[in-house]
């Protein structure tokens, strides 16, 4: 994934067994890396894959939860549990007894041991450990009303939203199923990556001469990131974020806010923490070396270019408020006061006294974040439609053509003689029983969602609309466009005045369809790997229910356990339950749901004129297709990706400069340097030393809180405890006459 070739185009270079079959699949990247053998004979769905995915799949859950509310956010992949449970699998099969067991007043009998660990046992607990280190987007809605609202909410409809609003997915991916899965040109390229590791994985494995074999190597990093994580996790909390200038220049409001990693631009900034690094972008390891040059290349633009001119220049009163803030503001410069414009009874806009107060601004960075936003995805849908349409196009019509012929490639034809595909009516039967759930969900309970039935039923249709043409994107080209942003347009126009409405309606519609996507990944993962379909469902199924109650339960424990959580002012020195994620979920419901975007992107509002990012982004990638088509021998020129580019400060907030400045520096070290010159030990122990940092991290942080901060034990009191960069001044105003807490006043 380093060095010069986009995800699509990655494959494995090994020789892979192929049958003699006149029906091999008609796409290059296919045929080079997967198999085209099976064994029907091995056993998928054991003893071992029930134990091992189900513990994967809540460990993951609860930790990247744990972590979601965390200063330093960090996200567990299910790389992670790919990698540990191998050896655990083969120390399972030598161990345990094979003796079949037979269950109690039934027929049913099976072995705790059927046989050596094998590669579809350790697809299916993959898939249970995805399920568990994807996220449940819900969980911000019972955060932000709990925590930032400070209202009750009834448990049964916020845990039924959770619930609902992952499994709504089955029923889209069902639906289209035949068309994304089965069809040889439907060929989702980012599955080729994991077909390739599980491979690497269960190939034998000789320990070379004066070296370590992988496992050896996770076990000797994970206990060094395991180790180092007590200093930024408990001693010294600063070095999660080091600004030199800040350190120089105490007292200079400018140079802290060019200096500041976290409040500021963040020049000269940088962490010696691997949450730091991976928290809130992703391990860089495991990132492709020209999409971090595009993203280094957007940030770059957008925080050392159009930043300071915007600010210095004072567009929109930028400087009456922080340079770098998530937070919203009204027009004196003030924390904006939601209280004031929300009727507490029904939990909606209050006209009167919103126009007696003021009208909403935002800090200039989280402003251009969302002009950007839109830029993104229209720049998206061009970029898509010049240099992969008529790909898509070609492939589109393959697909018919092949549905409609009943072709198939040899991996749908291994799948269809030796397994039983999962009948259609599961399907169906979960997405009747989805938005039976998900209307009482938000009709019951007295309405504490806000969301009418008809609201529901408008967000599932604009998933079920885009889930075929953005399914035919994602599984053609490895990029899709999100619907949150028009979700969130549609809801906010029809409903304005209801915060929790809009963020319901873009749950709704947004992730039901990315779920959708994401289970049709998944199958087509179990297609090339030739797992018995029903098994896959079980797996995906069972996965996803226990990951959503899990991450509930968590949420739902630190929500009602943790005093003061997500309130960074009121929280305890060194204190690192600052909701960075949801924090800005809950300004996004403000903005959306409670403004709504007529008083925010019209003339009746304060940024009319980031609309013209609509357009903005439609265009920027025509330059580049031109240029491409123009000097077709210039190969760096499609690496250009003006989505990734544009989109590329996305994560901030809650991500500021540090991160992304770290995550930068390592990215090039390991994709760049490491990957050219060292590129056999690149290719041995990348991602499982990636795979280490995290677990070594998320391990240690975990223990840390049960042991210590849990009882309100913090590391000794000195001047590294603080969870900051030093830079107290970064985030005060610069403009004539701002009374901000903390900060001098400008005369």
């Amino acid at each position: 994934m380093a060095g010069s070739k986009p995800p699509e185009d990655l494959h494995s270079s090994t020789n892979v067994p192929r049958t003699n079959e006149g029906d091999d699949c008609p796409v290059e990247e296919v045929r080079l890396t997967v198999p085209t053998v099976d064994d029907p004979s091995l056993p998928a769905l054991t003893f071992r894959t029930w134990v091992l995915g189900i513990v994967s799949c809540v460990i993951l859950s609860f930790v990247n939860k744990f972590f979601g509310y965390r200063s330093n956010q960090l996200s567990i992949s299910s790389v992670s549990a790919q990698i540990i449970v191998l050896p655990i699998g083969k120390m399972m099969a030598a161990t345990l007894p094979s003796k079949p067991i037979q269950v109690p007043f039934m027929k049913w009998s099976f072995s705790l041991n059927p046989g050596p660990f094998n590669l579809k046992e350790h697809v299916l607990i993959t898939i249970f450990a995805n399920s568990g280190a994807g996220g449940v987007y819900a969980i911000h809605i019972v955060t932000i009303v709990k925590a930032f609202y400070r209202k009750s909410i009834h448990f049964i409809p916020a845990f039924m939203l959770a619930q609902t609003t992952q499994m709504l997915g089955y029923g889209w991916a069902g639906l289209f199923r035949k068309y994304l899965v089965d069809s040889p040109y439907m060929w989702w390229p980012s599955n080729l990556v994991q077909v390739s590791l599980f491979r690497a994985l269960h190939e034998n494995e000789k320990r070379p001469k004066g070296g370590l074999t992988r496992l050896q190597f996770f076990l000797v990093a994970f206990i060094a990131s395991f180790a180092y994580y007590v200093i930024p996790g408990f001693v010294f909390p600063s070095l999660s974020a080091i600004s030199v200038i800040c350190l120089i220049w105490t007292k200079s409001i400018t140079a802290q806010q060019i200096g500041s990693g976290l409040h500021g631009l963040g020049l000269g900034s940088f962490g010696l923490d691997w949450s730091t690094v991976a928290g809130f972008l992703g391990s860089p390891l495991a990132y492709p070396g020209f999409a971090i040059i595009n993203v280094l290349v957007g940030f770059l633009l957008m925080v050392y270019v159009a930043l300071p001119i915007l600010y210095w220049s004072n567009a929109y009163k930028a400087r009456q408020f922080p340079i770098v803030s998530s937070n919203t503001f009204d027009s004196s410069g003030q924390s904006y006061n939601i209280t004031r414009i929300l009727n507490p009874k029904t939990f909606d806009i209050d006209m009167e006294a919103y126009n007696g107060y003021s009208k909403l601004y935002l800090s200039i960075m989280f402003a251009f974040t969302y002009g950007l936003s839109f830029a993104t995805l229209t720049a998206t849908i061009s970029h898509v439609a010049l240099f992969h349409g008529k790909t898509i196009w070609q492939m589109w019509k393959k697909t018919t053509a092949t549905l409609q012929g009943q072709f198939a490639d040899v991996h749908t034809r291994l799948m269809k003689e030796n397994y039983e595909v999962v009948p259609q009516w599961w399907f169906h039967i979960i997405l009747i029983v989805m938005v039976g759930l998900s209307l009482w969900t938000c009709e019951g309970f007295g309405q504490q969602l806000q969301l009418p039935w008809w609201g529901v039923l408008l967000a599932c249709a604009m998933a079920l609309f885009f889930t075929l043409p953005i399914g035919i994107i994602a599984a053609t080209t490895n990029s899709a466009p999100g619907l949150n942003v028009i979700t969130e347009l549609v809801i906010g126009y029809i409903l304005p005045g209801k915060p929790l409405a809009n963020v319901a309606f873009k749950t709704y519609g947004y992730i039901s369809m990315a779920q959708a996507l994401t289970f049709l990944s998944d199958f087509k993962l179990g297609h090339y790997m030739k797992v018995p379909p029903k098994s896959m469902f079980v797996a995906q199924l069972v996965g996803t229910v226990i990951a959503s109650s899990v991450y509930f339960a968590t949420a739902w424990w630190l929500l009602t356990s943790i005093e003061n959580i997500c309130d960074p002012s009121l929280l305890p020195e060194g204190s690192p339950w600052t909701c960075p994620g949801d924090s800005v979920f809950y300004s996004a419901s403000i903005i959306w749901g409670v403004i709504g975007p007529l008083r925010m992107f019209t003339k009746l509002g304060i940024y009319p004129e980031l609309n013209w990012f609509f357009l903005i982004g439609l265009l920027t990638p025509v330059p580049v297709w031109y240029l491409s088509r123009k000097f077709p021998n210039q190969k760096w020129i499609p690496y250009i990706n003006m989505p990734i580019m544009l989109g590329a400060t996305q994560s901030m907030p809650p991500a500021r400069s540090v991160h992304y400045l770290s995550w930068g520096a390592v990215g090039i070290v390991f994709n760049f340097y490491i990957y050219k010159r060292f590129k056999g030990w690149w290719a041995r122990y990348n991602y499982v030393l990636s795979a280490a940092l995290d677990a070594g991290v998320a391990f240690m942080g975990v223990l840390l809180y049960f042991t210590l901060q849990s009882h309100n034990i913090s590391g000794p009191e000195w001047w590294g405890l603080m969870n900051d960069d030093h830079c107290a001044l970064a985030s005060c105003p610069t403009a004539p006459g701002v009374v901000s807490e903390g900060c001098p006043v400008i005369r």
